[in-house]
């Protein structure tokens, strides 16, 4: 295997991953789960600081097994039932009596929630005692990415030069990458090499059967269904892909009790990057191999695309996710090299726009509007129809993406700002 496509592979593992729940919040349970395992048992109080994104993504989504929304629930739970080894999926096997426990905690007063005023996006820093004794974890750069650990003040743990400037660092820093590459990587590998990314299909279409089956948040996915039962709406790929995608994010964000497979640390943007090629790949007939193909253009496609700008922004990364997710699209239909360009360019400038306001329940009509954005510009890529020399859409495919990251890390800042105070008056 060439070394570069190797890099390629590690950055989706590293990345592509199974979450239970939003990664917010989850990032806080995590943090929680580890200092409780360093105090050897349930701590008697927790003091939480996190970063103004993550605040902002964890202030109106449920979080998995409790029924109940925010960062205090979800450090509570870490900490009383929570799994310090099971990565995103930490609080997978919490129980009821947990939960009563985790509550009791809160109601007690023994649970504090602060912001802290970090230049990093993602940051969460969970200080707990327990008797005579505390332990602190720093989470930096990433959700589940530990650089610190003390207890009672001793520096149990702490990330080396390289791991630390990991948490500032684009994951594409110098790798050689680019859509050229990553679709020659998607269409060239030995399938032997990518046949794992079948999973995200595994995780993502049994969520999505969940929000089908089960009332959670808005219910988009029920609704788009029952409209198509009542005439209202047509069944065809399009609404498919709607009502799909829709349903898998109304169960995430309604708690669901099952993983998604995530990308770039959301899994609502992995959802956007799998069931629309999951849903185009059984409408034109394709076997696992070409599904898997498509699905490692479309999930490391927008790892790539995202690379170019903060972790959490003002901007919905659905947006950038369903412009790769359009790309594999157009490669399942038997489209070239210039038309999947033709689709990201046409989906960016469809919904570049879109704002990214937390993480709650109408994130999966945000899922749901960049993917019928994809199926859009995947038939006007198809018939040669692109955007061009439009906006902050250049005439090539790797100058508008870096026009996007100069848009979203530059001109979106004080965006992100008025957002989130908006959100906490």
């Amino acid at each position: 295997m060439k070394a570069q496509w190797k890099q390629y592979i590690d950055i989706i593992n590293s990345v592509v991953k199974p979450a239970l729940g939003c990664t917010e919040p989850i990032s806080a349970a995590y943090a929680s789960a580890t200092v409780a395992k360093m105090l050897g048992g349930t701590p008697e109080t927790l003091k939480v600081f996190v970063s103004d994104n993550l605040y902002k993504n964890s202030m109106g989504v449920f979080v998995p097994g409790t029924g109940k929304i925010g960062l205090h629930i979800a450090s509570a739970a870490g900490a009383v039932g929570g799994d310090a080894d099971a990565d995103l999926e930490v609080l997978a096997k919490i129980t009821p009596k947990d939960v009563a426990q985790a509550q009791a905690l809160i109601d007690a007063g023994k649970v504090e929630v602060s912001r802290y005023n970090t230049s990093e996006f993602i940051f969460c820093r969970v200080i707990a005692t327990k008797g005579t004794d505390t332990a602190e974890v720093t989470i930096s750069g990433g959700h589940t990415l530990i650089v610190e650990q003390r207890f009672n003040d001793e520096v149990t743990f702490a990330a080396n030069k390289e791991e630390s400037s990991a948490s500032t660092a684009s994951i594409c820093d110098g790798v050689d990458i680019s859509i050229r590459g990553i679709y020659d990587f998607a269409t060239q590998a030995d399938f032997a090499d990518i046949a794992f990314i079948l999973e995200a299909k595994n995780l993502n279409i049994a969520l999505s059967q969940e929000g089908m089956d089960n009332p959670y948040g808005l219910q988009i996915g029920r609704t788009m269904d029952s409209s198509m039962e009542e005439g209202m709406m047509g069944k065809c790929l399009s609404n498919e892909i709607l009502m799909y995608t829709s349903a898998a994010s109304d169960a995430r964000m309604g708690g669901a009790t099952l993983p998604a497979m995530s990308n770039y640390g959301s899994g609502n943007q992995g959802i956007a990057a799998t069931v629309p090629v999951v849903k185009t790949a059984e409408f034109v007939g394709a076997n696992d191999e070409t599904l898997a193909r498509a699905l490692i253009m479309s999930h490391l496609g927008a790892v790539y695309i995202k690379s170019y700008y903060p972790p959490l922004s003002a901007f919905c990364g659905n947006t950038a996710t369903s412009s790769a997710a359009a790309m594999a699209m157009v490669y399942l239909r038997g489209g070239d090299f210039a038309q999947s360009c033709f689709a990201i360019q046409n989906v960016l400038s469809d919904t570049t726009g879109m704002v990214c306001d937390g993480a709650k329940a109408t994130c999966a009509m945000k899922v749901g509007s960049s993917s019928q954005a994809a199926v859009k510009s995947m038939l006007l890529a198809m018939n040669n129809h692109a955007a061009n020399k439009q906006g902050v859409i250049a005439n090539d495919i790797e100058h508008t993406i870096r026009n996007v990251g100069r848009m979203v890390s530059t001109g979106m800042l004080e965006t992100d700002k008025e957002i989130i105070e908006i959100m906490s008056a």
